[in-house]
């Protein structure tokens, strides 16, 4: 089996915890689209993230929804905020992660048993910010889980190799200060092969690199499916 089926085969014989606190019976998750089709985000929005988190906030209080949610092999033009995503050859747009948008110290939650594999802040405007990686062994796959723009308290006490149980908090959404200048969010994201990084890996790739990337990055509603059920989009 390939990695993927891997996943695919673990997950559907295993019970795995909430990445975040989500009540299907009462709680609702809000699609949000950031492509060029979506003309509401301005350049004077994007260009001022109080603005740009004024516009998420808004759009989730008119929907009565406890998140956003979205951004799984989506070209994005939004990361023409930052040049953090250009490169000579051809500029960074396609999304590799899933975001859930919410407050600021929204909890986050360990889904399955791990270790840590490396953590960082990536203090970069348009970066990640605060920065966990875990790792997890799941039968005879190793998968790696990227959470980004984390508050830096997050980060406090932390250690190479160090248990973190399934269920347990061990990170919370970050302000803009410590996010990498964004509206507070957690960027999720999936990944079979670390390629040797520590702290930091691609959560944004060119688009001519998408099929490589996404086989490497698999789509985070595998695991998030089981903290937003029938909710997820």
């Amino acid at each position: 089996m390939n990695p993927l089926q891997k996943l695919q085969n673990f997950l559907a014989k295993n019970v795995i915890s909430k990445v975040v606190d989500f009540n299907p019976s009462n709680d609702k998750i809000l699609p949000l689209d950031f492509t060029a089709s979506n003309t509401e985000l301005t350049n004077e929005i994007l260009a001022d993230t109080d603005l740009f988190s004024n516009w998420v906030n808004e759009k989730l209080t008119k929907n009565d929804a406890k998140y956003g949610i979205g951004g799984y092999n989506e070209h994005r033009t939004i990361y023409s905020r930052s040049i953090h995503f250009d490169t000579v050859e051809e500029p960074r747009r396609l999304h590799l992660g899933t975001d859930i948008w919410g407050p600021a110290e929204t909890p986050i939650y360990n889904f399955y048993d791990a270790k840590v594999h490396s953590f960082k802040f990536n203090d970069n405007f348009g970066d990640y910010g605060a920065t966990i990686i875990l790792q997890y062994q799941l039968d005879d796959l190793t998968l790696f889980a990227l959470y980004g723009h984390l508050s830096l308290a997050s980060l406090t006490g932390l250690a190479k190799g160090q248990f973190i149980p399934a269920g347990k908090q061990f990170a919370s959404f970050g302000v803009k200060e410590e996010n990498g200048f964004w509206p507070p969010h957690l960027h999720f994201q999936l990944i079979f092969d670390m390629e040797g990084m520590k702290g930091d890996y691609q959560g944004v790739c060119q688009f001519s690199k998408r099929a490589i990337y996404l086989e490497n990055c698999p789509d985070p509603a595998l695991i998030l499916k089981r903290t937003f059920t029938s909710a997820l989009p």
